[in-house]
């Protein structure tokens, strides 16, 4: 922890565990992605008025960033996409740390949520700010610049190692490898399409590959409706 001494993060039994556990098993990119993911949404919370352990359990955000990529791996890797591999894996983690179970469930909606900012953003703040965060790192868009030397700072401490570049490989790899963890028009899917140039099957295609409701027999588009019964 002491590499870490100047970041303000939170130095609880689980929060150190945590890190231990993540850092012992991602990829240093994917690690610190995870640890800046956490810093940049901690401070897009303060944007909004939200103060650590106050607004929000500092420990749970912190936990939540430092494990929402904890399915690209090794010991993530499942047969779920990436996303809910890796909040089963923390779920099991943090309740071995005898992390309280409301609270497992929130870094799991977190970490399940993290790729659906949409939805992330209208949650409690341990989930919204984990996706928020995540997405800054990526590309640091929005109505909140970061102040003077801000990134150096932490790129001092957590460098950059072309995270992007290692999430996509490595999201595109696990998927090449399992197929069923990259279905069609989901992130994951959309990158091995980019990858291999896959053709997608079409809303008509998919739901007629099933015999049994025959919904385009004999329709018509533009034709008439019929009235609910």
């Amino acid at each position: 922890m002491d590499q870490y001494g100047q970041l303000p993060i939170p130095r609880t039994d689980v929060a150190v565990s945590t890190l231990r556990f993540v850092k012992s098993i991602e990829d240093a990119a994917i690690f610190n992605h995870s640890m800046r993911t956490y810093l940049y949404g901690r401070f897009l919370g303060e944007q909004q008025g939200l103060r650590p352990d106050r607004d929000y359990d500092d420990e749970l955000l912190f936990v939540g960033c430092l494990l929402h990529d904890a399915g690209l791996s090794r010991e993530g890797n499942g047969d779920q996409p990436f996303d809910i591999d890796g909040a089963d894996l923390a779920a099991r983690f943090l309740t071995g740390q005898g992390l309280a179970q409301e609270k497992v469930e929130i870094v799991w909606d977190a970490i399940a949520l993290h790729l659906h900012y949409d939805i992330a953003i209208r949650k409690r703040p341990e989930i919204a700010l984990v996706s928020a965060g995540a997405g800054f790192d990526l590309g640091p868009d929005g109505p909140y610049p970061l102040p003077a030397g801000y990134a150096d700072r932490i790129h001092d401490v957590l460098p950059r190692l072309h995270a992007a570049a290692v999430l996509h490989d490595t999201i595109v790899g696990q998927a090449l490898d399992k197929p069923h963890k990259a279905p069609p028009f989901s992130m994951p899917g959309e990158l091995v399409r980019q990858q291999t140039n896959a053709i997608w099957p079409t809303w008509e295609q998919l739901m007629t590959q099933s015999p049994h409701w025959n919904d385009y027999d004999g329709y018509q588009p533009g034709g008439d409706r019929h009235t609910s019964r």
